[in-house]
């Protein structure tokens, strides 16, 4: 049975990077909204309870029940979790009108507690300002103060709990990661979790769900589904059935490249040109999630119809992973933004879903393809979103625009190629406005279109910042996208960073 840390999220966009640390400690963890905590507490060694969102101000909507964990396994409150642990010891917790974050130093700390052991005693934190415990009461163990006075870390008496009242994922606080080593250490984690053994795992588990099923896959010709597909077919063989469709909103040449690429694989790959049935679905259609709620359920039409084509499938895969799922759904009830995935299904589907990857991250998937001895290029491949250009193209969808945004975004991307920036980016590509602007070609006066530059940054696509790349390389594309591109007069660069800005602007 795999060992595994619970952590129940309320809300906050870093609980995701608890996840993450656990992670590159080579410990496996699942994160579950806080109000569905399991029946079945299997394999559990530990639980972390997360922060909430900065934004959120009634804190009231998280109040849970924690008898059945508290004192039955080591437990880990951290910001809003830990407040709640004073709470139910009676401590009281003092709010100032705004809740901010801010760095801060540790004056005193117990060397002595297990949780600390080998932290500096001045260590560096990042904290939430305008929220102080007070009032403790006398089974509150203080075991670390700030230079401002301020509660930093407690210990329940007589119990394998704790909270602590900064954030140890976030990069600021430059200690936070010997925090959840301690903790991993309390809850005697074998802490066994790699890619190997993720391999190992999920093709036996893959097995064990699918038997002699047989299944069909959404292939994108990204690194999520190329990974889920040479997994499954480690795992089923024959029994996979690859669908890659050609939405119209694939980059240039990509349909023919991708058919291709997968040759090496000997996987059954199915090429399916939907072009026309996506562009009349699409047609006049404006409003983002309208828009990505239409491909959504359009892909699944297609699987669905090339399904009836293949006697006997049963399973639906797909190479969801951990952002989509955290971006989906929210433990407050509304998500970012609906996925392809996991947000424009069907209420009734006729397959059901196989998702090996969906508690990944995009870095995790990547060894996993690495170590499966997948091609470099298929492996670091940018990623590329499963709406494809109709989340790069404001307004409605048109075949015109498409083909305009394909030759520019061709020259942005061969262009991160050629000056050996293509793996320095995390993600790239052009974005088609909804303005025209004047300009002048030729000598005479344009009415044009613009296009927009987005490259950033990311580990784990949870957070991102813009790619500062160099201004020479910026002038040559830019005057090449608009001396080679039709119908394109102006490009700018994004300077947004994630967030609060997402990576895609739709």
């Amino acid at each position: 049975m795999q060992e595994k840390i619970l952590i129940l999220d309320f809300g906050s966009p870093t609980t995701q990077l608890i996840g993450r640390r656990l992670r590159e400690l080579k410990e496996y963890c699942e994160i579950v909204p806080f109000n569905k905590l399991p029946k079945e507490m299997n394999g559990v060694k530990g639980v972390i309870l997360s922060d909430v969102a900065p934004a959120i101000t009634d804190q009231s909507v998280f109040k849970i029940d924690l008898s059945s964990i508290k004192g039955q396994f080591p437990l880990l409150g951290i910001g809003y979790g830990a407040q709640l642990l004073a709470a139910g010891e009676s401590a009281k917790i003092h709010y100032d009108a705004f809740r901010t974050y801010a760095q801060t130093n540790l004056a005193s700390t117990d060397a002595k507690d297990k949780l600390l052991q080998g932290l500096q005693s001045d260590s560096q934190v990042w904290m939430a300002k305008g929220e102080t415990v007070i009032q403790l009461s006398k089974d509150i163990q203080p075991v670390a103060i700030t230079a401002d006075n301020e509660l930093a870390v407690f210990k329940i008496k007589d119990e394998k709990t704790w909270g602590v009242l900064y954030l140890p994922e976030d990069v600021r606080t430059l200690e936070g990661t010997l925090i959840l080593d301690n903790f991993l250490s309390i809850c005697g984690c074998k802490r066994n979790w790699t890619p190997t053994s993720f391999i190992q795992s999920t093709i036996e588990n893959l097995k064990t769900q699918l038997g002699d099923d047989k299944v069909v896959l959404g292939l994108s010709g990204g690194v999520d589904s190329s990974v889920t597909a040479v997994l499954l077919h480690k795992a089923i063989g024959r029994n996979l059935s690859c669908i890659f469709v050609d939405h119209g909103l694939l980059r240039k040449n990509e349909f023919e490249q991708v058919l291709e690429d997968y040759k090496h694989l000997g996987l059954n790959v199915i090429g399916v040109d939907a072009k026309a049935y996506f562009y009349k679905l699409l047609k006049g259609v404006s409003e983002p999630e309208q828009k990505r709620k239409i491909i959504g359920a359009a892909f699944i039409d297609i699987f669905e119809q090339e399904a009836h084509k293949i006697n006997g499938v049963k399973w639906l895969a797909q190479g969801t992973i951990y952002p989509d799922i955290i971006e989906s759904l929210s433990v407050i009830g509304k998500g970012v933004k609906s996925h392809h995935n996991v947000g424009g299904l069907p209420e009734k589907m006729n397959l059901k879903l196989c998702e090996p990857l969906r508690l990944l991250f995009k870095d995790e998937v990547r060894k996993i393809g690495k170590e499966l001895g997948m091609m470099s290029h298929l492996i670091k491949r940018h990623p590329f979103p499963g709406p494809g250009l109709a989340v790069r193209i404001l307004g409605d969808i048109t075949p015109e625009k498409v083909k305009l945004l394909q030759e520019a975004d061709h020259i942005f991307v061969n262009g991160l190629r050629e000056w050996n920036l293509y793996n320095k980016v995390w993600q790239a590509g052009a974005i088609l406005l909804p303005v025209q602007s004047v300009g002048v070609k030729e000598g005479s006066r344009t009415y044009e279109n613009a296009v927009a530059l987005r490259a950033v940054t990311s580990v784990d696509a949870m957070t991102a910042d813009w790619a500062q790349l160099p201004y020479e390389f910026l002038a040559k594309i830019s005057n090449d996208i608009i001396q080679q591109v039709e119908g394109v007069n102006r490009v700018v660069y994004d300077i947004s960073s994630k967030p609060p800005a997402t990576i895609e602007w739709e």
